[in-house]
């Protein structure tokens, strides 16, 4: 009767150790077939760090790639400073400022709560910009780029048939 119970426990136990195994022995064949995007393929290979990047900041807006992407930044922000108590952005951002800065007015979506609501002032979950808004640099892409827009794919607007 004891050897019963033994064996109830003890299968779980054993198959649970042989799938660790088996994904253990399965672990360096995956590592080692990735490929790398950036960096030397030694890991301890002293290599020279490439150079970065210039910002963009020719001041033209971009075309958005896909509908509600936050637009980009078109301009250096260097030395902007950001934090709980300033937000340079908002000086020639900010609804008040855009007729004599000439920059165009942050979406009233960022007056908004988390309910709709409307704020006299730019929603806290709002305020800091560059979690959404990113300048953009003359990188060349990691990976490339096979996106294709609706309109390149032959699609037509509804009724136009």
């Amino acid at each position: 009767m004891r050897s019963q119970g033994l064996h109830r426990v003890a299968a779980p136990a054993l198959l649970a150790g042989l799938i660790v195994f088996a994904v253990g022995l399965a672990l360096p064949a995956f590592s080692q077939d990735a490929p790398r995007l950036r960096g030397t393929p030694q890991p301890m290979e002293n290599a020279a760090a490439p150079p970065v990047a210039k910002w963009v900041t020719d001041d033209i807006r971009k075309m958005r790639a896909y509908p509600e992407q936050p637009p980009v930044i078109p301009h250096s922000i260097e030395g902007y400073q950001l934090s709980v108590n300033t937000n340079r952005c908002l000086s020639c951002h900010k609804r008040e400022y855009t007729q004599g800065s000439g920059a165009p007015m942050i979406s009233v979506t960022h007056y908004m709560d988390r309910e709709g609501q409307m704020l006299a002032d730019v929603s806290p979950r709002r305020y800091f910009c560059t979690m959404c808004h990113v300048p953009q640099s003359d990188a060349d892409p990691l990976v490339t780029n096979t996106f294709r827009d609706m309109s390149e794919l032959g699609a037509r607007p509804a009724g136009s048939d």
